[in-house]
């Protein structure tokens, strides 16, 4: 790889890093080729995205995004996205899937966070499960009343 590859690798990965709520590392050694695809697969179809990135690059990349804290060891995957809970949900589904596939740290709205940290938001709600629950708890009055005619109106049809 010549310093002209590496320079745009870096350049990409900055700007990418500034705009992403998280950034996440895992371990991927003993994975196959076709399960990582699967990985890609699944953040492609939520908007993430996946890259096996050499760790003195993403080291670059991510002082170049201002972020700090994180110290990159053995083979890494980066995941990121612009949302932290789907993103956390991906990595975490697939590591449940794939034991082999572990992750060490992240960075979620730009602070350093651990593994558990991953876990809790990967187990929070995503934004269509809070606008499916917020509409409903819109629609609760409305449909109590609408059964309360109902019923009112049953009661006087049969006397």
């Amino acid at each position: 790889m010549t310093k002209t590859q590496k320079a745009e690798i870096i350049e990409v990965l900055s700007n990418e890093f500034k705009t992403a709520q998280s950034v996440i590392f895992c371990d991927y050694k003993g994975l196959t080729v076709t399960k990582l695809e699967g990985l890609r697969k699944a953040a492609k179809l939520k908007d993430a995205k996946v890259q096996v990135v050499k760790n003195t690059l993403a080291t670059i990349a991510l002082t170049n995004a201002e972020l700090t804290g994180v110290e990159l060891k053995d083979t890494n995957i980066l995941v990121w996205g612009d949302d932290s809970i789907t993103t956390s949900k991906i990595v975490s589904d697939f590591a449940k899937d794939n034991e082999k596939f572990v992750i060490k740290s992240a960075y979620i709205d730009r602070a350093v966070s651990d593994v558990a940290t991953v876990e809790a938001f990967a187990k929070l709600p995503g934004r269509e499960e809070l606008l499916a629950m917020l509409a409903a708890t819109w629609m609760a009055p409305i449909t109590c009343f609408t059964i309360g005619l109902d019923a009112l109106r049953q009661k006087r049809e049969e006397a």
